[in-house]
């Protein structure tokens, strides 16, 4: 029989995978991933915020990676930067202040490796209502944005065009990325947080034939990554959070792996009648 603090791991980890997938192909449609990384360098400026001010670890969390997102449309519009080195700028800065901020803070204890690579199996029923209710209202809020996001994703002339406000729904996709970082963070951690939202995004890309499709099977493959990665962790006595990754790992390279079964191949193209439609391969 298993343990009360297993099922709390398993539990948790499927709450974030269901919300991790469908985020995660937008990051991968729009090629985001440095900016996933960046928003979880930023967690760990949160973490020791949350220490000095003795305040909720994931509300500080959101709050910082939040300002980070800002700070970056900010950015964007005044300096003569491009978007990645902003990114690169924004997210080692984050990582150093927020190391530099725990190393002065000598009064407190910190898990430093807790919080760089997560730890799920220490996940209690505080932690388990907050991804859960948060998951929600995160695949509440994407759920409601996700024609205009996508629309700007195909194309965002005609996303413009068509008076879908594409700038707003960036923002609001910011502040949802955000809040997962904020309530994954204790899976994963902040160095993997990036990984659990593209690798299975990119495992559903090779068998899906919708956009939906890819949301749905990204969130169910990012499930499966939890389970395997958990159990092979009880089993090998690894890690947990990177077990998880591994597991992602392992089934995106089973689904390259030529052979007889079906694979899709999903492209995003603009359409001068419809610019949500997309051209499936196969």
């Amino acid at each position: 029989m298993l343990d009360d603090f297993f099922i709390r791991a398993l539990l948790g980890g499927i709450g974030v995978a269901a919300v991790a997938g469908p985020l995660g192909c937008f990051i991968v449609w729009r090629r985001l991933a440095y900016f996933g990384d960046t928003l979880s360098h930023s967690a760990l400026l949160g973490v020791a915020l949350a220490l000095l001010l003795e305040v909720n670890i994931s509300l500080a969390v959101f709050i910082i990676s939040a300002s980070v997102s800002l700070t970056l449309l900010l950015l964007q519009r005044m300096a003569p930067l491009s978007s990645d080195a902003l990114l690169g700028l924004l997210s080692h800065s984050a990582l150093a202040i927020g190391l530099i901020a725990l190393a002065f803070m000598t009064w407190v204890r910190v898990d430093l490796m807790g919080f760089l690579f997560g730890d799920i199996l220490a996940i209690n029923r505080l932690d388990l209502l907050t991804i859960w209710i948060g998951g929600a209202l995160v695949l509440i809020v994407l759920w409601r944005i996700w024609h205009p996001f996508f629309a700007s994703t195909v194309s965002l002339e005609i996303s413009r065009a068509e008076g879908l406000k594409p700038e707003r729904s960036e923002m609001i996709f910011m502040i949802l990325m955000s809040l997962v970082i904020a309530i994954s963070m204790k899976i994963v951690g902040v160095l993997l947080i990036t990984a659990l939202l593209i690798i299975p995004a990119a495992t559903a890309r090779k068998y899906s034939t919708s956009p939906e499709q890819m949301a749905v099977l990204a969130g169910l493959t990012g499930l499966a990554s939890v389970v395997i990665g958990l159990f092979g962790s009880l089993e090998w006595d690894t890690p947990s959070g990177p077990s998880i990754v591994v597991a992602a790992l392992v089934l995106f390279i089973l689904s390259i792996i030529p052979g007889p079964r079906l694979k899709s191949k999903l492209r995003i193209k603009s359409d001068s009648k419809d610019p949500l439609k997309s051209e499936v391969k196969t």
